[in-house]
This record gives structure tokens, sequence and C-alpha cells, in this order.
């Protein structure tokens, strides 16, 4: 009976089912919106009765079919997927205070060391998706280093790696409105600023162990929104960790990220900027 129970224990769903407890957890003991936590918490509880392995059902019907799934909608289930995909979930990590942006870039085959921090520091590329909007907007195919062959390459790498994670193609997907983006960076760069955030504990670049990194949980309209300040080698090699702001969004049919900072040139020099979103914020 006992090695029942651990192989049930260990299986995918239960495995998930405590990723997303976790994160609810965090997200209560951040006072973050008690709708957006009992979400968590009721995907857990689902993943934890549902009789088959969530894999099998996301392979079989799509990320249409972790979407019918009751009380589970869009932004659960590409959650969901992405945690199939990677192992990883990034909000967890982000609350966690262990998120690597680069080390993510560096999983896709055609893109080395170099590039993947190119990517980061230059594009303010943080996640898998971010990178294949910049894949088909352009962006890439004017980015230095990237020729047409490596563009094909990473293009065919992440349609297969994100294939079951979003029902059409990413840089068609609904984005939160630019100035709510700016409004939540300003609310949350202010309430650092005044001490009035709660602060958490991030595991990396943080030898003291030392609660230092201000998070902000908002709602928008439609959307709940998490705010940190990046906490990654490069923004501590640059003195951009209480510049940079990661903002987390999701709502009941999209999830993703976004990252803003002071733009230090062009013409909007100075003013804060949505990376990615530039010729909007101009």
């Amino acid at each position: 009976m006992s090695g029942k129970v651990e192989r049930l224990e260990d299986s995918l769903n239960h495995v998930l089912a405590s990723r997303l407890d976790e994160v609810g957890r965090l997200l209560e003991d951040q006072e973050a919106n008690p709708f957006r936590t009992q979400a968590y918490r009721r995907a857990a509880v689902l993943l934890r009765g549902l009789p088959e392995p969530v894999d099998a059902l996301l392979l079989r019907e799509g990320l249409a079919g972790l979407d019918r799934l009751p009380g589970i909608g869009h932004a659960l289930a590409r959650m969901i997927a992405e945690y199939i995909a990677s192992g990883r979930l990034r909000l967890l990590d982000e609350l966690r205070g262990a998120h690597d942006p680069i080390a993510l870039l560096r999983t896709v085959p055609a893109v080395g060391p170099r590039l993947a921090r190119r990517l980061h520091d230059e594009l303010g590329i943080d996640s898998l998706e971010e990178l294949e909007y910049a894949a088909h907007d352009g962006r890439l195919a004017a980015f230095g280093g990237i020729g047409p062959k490596r563009l094909t390459a990473i293009r065919e790498s992440l349609a297969s790696r994100l294939a079951r994670r979003r029902p059409s193609e990413p840089w068609s997907v609904a984005r939160p409105p630019l100035e709510d983006l700016l409004e939540v960076d300003r609310q949350y760069r202010s309430g650092a600023a005044a001490g009035t955030l709660r602060k958490i504990t991030p595991k990396r670049f943080n030898p003291h162990r030392q609660a230092w990194l201000p998070v902000l949980h908002v709602r928008k309209g439609e959307w709940d929104y998490t705010a940190l300040y990046s906490n990654t080698a490069r923004a501590h090699d640059l003195g951009k960790t209480h510049d940079w702001v990661v903002i987390y969004y999701e709502n009941d049919r999209a999830a993703g990220q976004c990252t803003v900072v002071t733009a230090a040139f062009g013409p909007l020099k100075g003013r804060r900027v949505v990376r990615g979103r530039e010729a909007e914020c101009a």
C-alpha cells in the first residue's frame, strides 16, 4: 500500500497540484486577490482528482481539452501546459525569487549562452513566448548575429516546444492595455520606494537571505498583475535591480509577462517603456 501511495504522490498530476497549491499559498501570503488565490487551489484539487494523467489529456485534446476542465480557464490551462513542456512554472519561480531568464533562453537549441544574454539584455526577452513574438515580428531578423538559418531553427524549435500551449499563434494573443502596464509599473515603484509593499526573500543573488524584493499584486479591469523588480544577473551587473520591473499578467483567456524599463536612448530616453512595445509607448 505504501508503494502505491508513493507512486500516486509522485505522479505528474499530484506534483503539478502541489506546485499550484504553492502558487496559491504564496499569493495569499502576499495578499493577492483572494479569487485569484482560490483559482489555483481549485485547480490543484481538480488535478488530484483527475482520472487520467494530465499530460495524456493534453496530448489527446490539446490546450482546448485542459480549458474545458471545470474551473481551469485558458490562463491556467496554459500554465499547466507550460509545466508539462518545461517542468517549471515561471510565476512560481518569480514568487520564490528563483527565475533565471537567460538560463531559460539557453534551453532553445539554436540559442547559445552569448546570444541568450544579448536577447535578454538588448531586446528584453525573458520568456520563450516573448522569444517567439520576436521571431515573427521582425526583431530577431534585424538582430545582429541571427541569420536566416538560425532564425528558422529558432522558429521551428519554439513551434514544436510551444505547440500545445496555445490554440493560436502567440503573436496574436491578447495583451493588457499599455497604459495599464505603465500604471502598474508606476504603482509598484511608488510602493517600493515608500516601503509599503510586502517583501520576499529571493533565492538567487541573495547570499544573506534577506527579504529585500518588493512584490505587488493588483487587479485592473479583467487582468490580474504581479510586479517585481528584476532579480537577474544582468540587472545586478548593470545596477538595474531597482529600475527593471517584471510584470506578470493573466485573465481567463491569456497570460504572459513583460519588462518595463527606463529608456536609455532614443526619443523616449528617460521615459518608462515596455520592452517590445516601444512603438506604442512613443
